[in-house]
């Protein structure tokens, strides 16, 4: 056994006991598999705590369903990063979905994942779904007004994924999504992280018309509180009654309708950071 410590500042981080099961450098990132007593195994890309067994579930499934059941019909979804598969098992659960398209940069990431967390990527090799090993700035430039809905399942913002936390990163993924298209963005702790989330929100906001920010309370990202930002130009993305009645057909074990409805309601000083930026 040892010790595996998560550093969230240079003052906290989060510590777990842990058997090693895969480290390997790929092209991009060194890549860790720890199997945990508390959290099952866990990913961790350069350090930081990408996935677990045991939470996955609450991140994946409030990334992925709120933007899916805003719009009105969404067939064509595309996940920028996620390479371990939970976004695209979530988006698959919406019989609308006739098409997904996944850009992991790191194959690596996806051949871990399927050998070392089978329930997270299950629906990887998804008739429907279709993987691109590209960077997604790139991957962008290709695809004009295609999609319904854009999820943006990046890594924290450094090194090759600040870039997408940029307002010209917001600007290709508009001009890829429909008329009536919907992008949603994990977007950093207001605790811990509270420049990047403000900086996120801020550039959003110089592209999208319409964008809210909603948050979830998974156990092993910095402070447990982590925000997630949704936008698009036509859609309303504030009216969380819209397909409210589909959210119990959901097989799901955090996202329900009582957090549906209310998916905008924020602390105060979460409104105030968002106010300042």
């Amino acid at each position: 056994m040892i010790w595996f410590t998560e550093y969230w500042t240079e003052n906290v981080g989060l510590t777990v006991k842990a058997d090693q099961v895969k480290k390997i450098r790929s092209k991009y990132q060194e890549i860790l598999v720890l199997d945990t007593p508390q959290f099952g195994k866990m990913l961790i890309l350069d350090g930081l705590v990408q996935t677990t067994e045991k939470d996955e579930f609450i991140y994946h499934e409030m990334l992925a369903h709120p933007a899916l059941l805003m719009h009105p019909n969404p067939e064509r979804v595309l996940v920028i990063g996620g390479g371990d598969g939970g976004t695209v098992r979530e988006v698959l659960k919406h019989s609308s979905v006739k098409e997904v398209h996944l850009c992991e940069i790191d194959e690596e990431v996806i051949l871990i994942s399927e050998k070392y967390f089978p329930s997270i990527s299950e629906k990887l090799r998804d008739p429907k779904v279709k993987i691109f090993i590209e960077d997604g700035n790139e991957f962008l430039q290709e695809r004009q007004n295609y999609y319904d809905v854009i999820i943006m399942d990046s890594s924290d913002p450094v090194g090759a994924s600040e870039v997408l936390f940029r307002e010209e990163f917001y600007r290709k993924v508009k001009s890829s999504l429909r008329h009536d298209g919907i992008m949603v963005a994990q977007t950093e702790s207001p605790v811990l992280q509270e420049e990047y989330f403000s900086k996120a929100y801020r550039e959003i906001r110089k592209v999208f018309r319409n964008v809210g920010v909603y948050l979830a309370y998974i156990p092993t990202y910095p402070s447990g509180m982590w925000s997630f930002t949704i936008a698009s130009d036509f859609i309303d993305i504030t009216d969380t009654t819209r397909n409210i009645e589909k959210v119990k057909e959901l097989k799901t074990k955090y996202f329900c309708d009582s957090i549906y409805a209310c998916l905008f309601s924020l602390p105060r000083f979460v409104q105030d950071i968002l106010k300042k930026s």
